[in-house]
């Protein structure tokens, strides 16, 4: 329930209608990626990865692997429920930390 306030509060924070958005979007992924209210330990993503520090080598993962990775990291740095494969917040959260792969 909290995790779909908070998801619910981030799309409207960055202008997005969760009714028109079609796909994951870089500005939900930066929102969620800062977001200390993914968990309960009052982390956020950025906490561990300040401008992507330890992303630049993902491009070694495929998608799946890296929702795997990403799941972890919210279950067990932050404290937080693992999120749906399909989620659109999951999603978002693929394509922005797929923004710091390094080619």
């Amino acid at each position: 329930m909290k995790k779909s306030i908070v998801a619910i509060s981030l799309l409207l924070m960055t202008g997005i209608s969760a009714q028109a958005t079609e796909a994951p979007t870089l500005s939900l992924g930066k929102a969620l990626f800062e977001s200390t209210e993914l968990g309960t330990k009052g982390r956020g993503c950025v906490t561990c990865h300040e401008q992507g520090k330890g992303l630049e080598m993902i491009g070694d993962f495929n998608d799946t692997e890296l929702k795997d990775i990403i799941n972890a990291c919210l279950r067990d740095a932050m404290g937080g429920q693992l999120m749906s494969t399909e989620s659109q917040e999951l999603e978002a959260l693929l394509v922005y930390v797929r923004s710091f792969q390094k080619n």
